[in-house]
């Protein structure tokens, strides 16, 4: 017997396109997702129907009769779906360390020197309210 691909919690790229018009937007039906979506992204109404259901099957998205028509409306927040896509670069690219993503970003020039002694700064007062010390 063939074994399965391994889900993941990330999003793949067309969940996350239907995800921003729900987070944008508020709770849509179909057809407001389908012209939310980016300029160029022409999907056909049941294609968008079939995502917004496989979400929902995910458990990212519940949905609820309104009228004749369901409404979407997400489960998962926007920052909650960051966390999970910044894990899973970490653990595939960098082999989980995050010291070597931070490297990464320092040596593209993504964050300078500056920045960081501000993030280094904003880091020890989140510890001092945590009680992390």
């Amino acid at each position: 017997m063939a074994r399965r691909k391994k889900e993941t919690d990330g999003l793949t790229p067309l969940e996350l396109q239907m995800m921003q018009v729900l987070w944008t937007e508020g709770p849509s039906d179909v057809q407001t997702v389908q012209r939310h979506l980016p300029e160029g992204m022409d999907l056909a109404y049941t294609t968008v129907q079939t995502m917004l259901n496989v979400l929902a099957r995910k458990g990212k998205v519940k949905r609820k009769l309104k009228g004749r028509a369901y409404e979407y409306y997400p489960v998962l927040t926007k920052e909650k779906a960051a966390g999970q896509a910044v894990r899973e670069v970490v653990e595939r690219l960098f082999g989980g360390s995050s010291e070597d993503l931070v490297m990464s970003l320092i040596k593209d020039r993504k964050v300078d020197a500056a920045r960081i002694v501000e993030l280094s700064k904003e880091i020890e007062t989140l510890k001092k309210r945590s009680g992390d010390e």
